[in-house]
Order: C-alpha cells, then structure tokens, then sequence
C-alpha cells in the first residue's frame, strides 16, 4: 500500500524539496530526491543554510538566494555543495540553492516565491533532519525550532498547489521533550493533517543511497560530522544506543533507536496553524527578529510539562 504522501504527489512535475532547519537538512531529502527523479519528475533542491554563502562563489540570484553549482567554493563547511557533487557523480545534475539563515518569514518567503516562479515548481517539500519541526512552541522541551518555524510559516502560504513536510530522525534531539512530540503527531492526525509514515531502509535503493551519502559528507567534511544524518544512518543498519559520531556530543547519551529511519509526512499548513507563535513571526525580516518573538514566547507561555519519560 502506498502512503498518502505518495499518492498526493502523484500528480507533481516539478517538486521543490527545500531543507527547512537549516544545516543537514537537504541530506535527509536526497532518498525523497532519488525516488521522484526514478519517477522522471523534475526536482529542484534548497536549504536554509549555515555555509558562510558570501564567501561560496556562488551567484546571488536573489536577495539571500544562492545558487549552488560545481565551481562554488570547497569550504570546510558546505553540505549544500557537496550534496552535489555526490549528486553529479550520480549523473543527476539539479539546480541546487542555498538561503541565508539571516532571513525572516517575509524575505524566506519571497525567495521560496522566486525559485517556485523560476522553476515552475508545483509541488513543494520541507524536509527536517529530527522532529523539531513537529514541535507547536508551548512545550516545556522544544530542540532548536526557530529556523524550522520560520521556514514552515514562510513556505505555508506559497501559491503552490501541493505543500508537504517530511520529518526523520525521531530521537535524536535531546533538548526535545518526544512525548510531546508525539501528542503533537495524534493532533495532527485527528486534524487530518498525517499524511503517513515509512521506513528508510538499506533494501530501498534510496536507503543504500543515503547511506553512501552520509559517508561522502564525512570524508568531505570530517570536522564537521552531522550528529542527525549520522544517526539516521546507523539506525538504518541495526546500530543502536550510546553511540557517538562527534566530539561535540561528548559527555551526553546518545539514542541511536529504529525509529531514526522513519519518514513521517504532514500537510504543511496543517502544521504551520499550530504553531503557537506563527502570526507573531508573520512579518518578520530577520531570523534575528523570529528568534527574539519565539524567546519572549517562551517566557510567557512555556506549560506543556512532560506526562512521561522522554524518548531522548
């Protein structure tokens, strides 16, 4: 059977699938990328990007839009850039952008706006590395959301006829109270906002593919590992517990678990509407600006306790 996800976007031609939290998140939607180019759908891919793009020689091709092609620069640290030049060893060869993680709901918007015009995009994919995005604001563990909300109001609105987010790696945040977010997942359900959920696994080409990704970034950029996709990954091959791929998550407990490997998918206005503080960051301009409306936030309304032990 196959999930509602699949089915609603059988009908798409050109997909934007865009990382929405910043970092690694357009890693975890290559296995997304590879299975609708295997369906001979047009995919263009993008991500909210912590690279320091002023100096990645990448062409502006909107304010806080960069273009992401073969002769950028090799940065210690760029994820977009090395995403594809595994992707075009591949012989896939997409238009792949990189947006400042300086941008507010109304900028991120705008340039979300330009590369749907630019590309004639009907279908539109944010994709998170974790489940922080899945997090409503008022928990009393959240992760890091400020990027992922910023981006889920941002897209929300877009005149686009499809708009999706997919989320994987459940448990590997720690500063994330997972009871919660797995209410959350029930209210989006009964809401009718799930669109279903689905293993990641090595049998699945795009699983073997993935894998093989992850270890590229590593060799590529061994001083700055992904805690998220590397996670992901032993999770796919049976790993699980304590297990450490940085020095910078020395001295916690990691919980590499099954449940790493799972997509889940949701409407994406679905999930925008619960987010407790989304007018209030609406006419933003600056991830500057959502970041201190989302402290104040928290100040004022943080309440959802924890009803059980967390997963992570």
């Amino acid at each position: 059977m196959q999930t509602p996800f699949f089915q609603a976007c059988s009908e798409a031609q050109t997909i934007l699938i865009a990382g929405a939290g910043g970092g690694f998140d357009v890693v975890s939607g290559i296995p997304l990328y590879l299975y609708f180019r295997s369906l001979g759908k047009q995919v263009v891919l993008a991500n909210l990007s912590f690279t320091a793009l002023p100096f990645a020689d990448c062409e502006e091709v909107f304010p806080g839009t960069y273009r992401v092609t073969d002769t950028a620069a090799e940065l210690p640290y760029f994820p977009e850039r090395y995403v594809l030049e595994w992707l075009r060893e591949r012989g896939e060869a997409p238009s792949v952008y990189a947006l400042s993680n300086q941008l507010g709901v109304q900028p991120l918007r705008a340039a979300y706006a330009h590369l749907l015009e630019r590309h004639q995009v009907d279908t539109l994919v944010l994709v998170d590395g974790g489940t922080d995005s899945l997090m409503f604001g008022d928990e009393a563990k959240v992760g890091t959301i400020v990027e992922d909300a910023c981006s889920i109001v941002a897209a929300a609105r877009l005149p686009v006829p499809r708009r999706y987010l997919a989320a994987i790696g459940f448990g590997v945040e720690h500063q994330l109270n997972h009871h919660a977010c797995l209410e959350n997942i029930a209210d989006l359900i009964k809401g009718d906002q799930y669109l279903g959920a689905q293993a990641l696994t090595p049998a699945l080409p795009e699983g073997r593919a993935f894998v093989e990704l992850v270890e590229h970034l590593n060799q590529r950029m061994a001083l700055h590992r992904s805690i998220v996709t590397n996670s992901i990954a032993s999770a796919m091959q049976g790993e699980f517990g304590d297990i450490h791929f940085s020095a910078r998550t020395q001295g916690s407990v990691q919980f590499v678990n099954p449940l790493m490997g799972l997509y889940w998918y949701f409407q994406l206005e679905g999930v925008a509407t619960r987010i407790r503080f989304a007018d209030e960051i609406e006419r933003s301009t600056s991830m500057r600006e959502v970041a201190d409306v989302f402290q104040r936030y928290r100040i004022l309304n943080s309440r959802r306790l924890p009803k059980a032990i967390p997963l992570a």
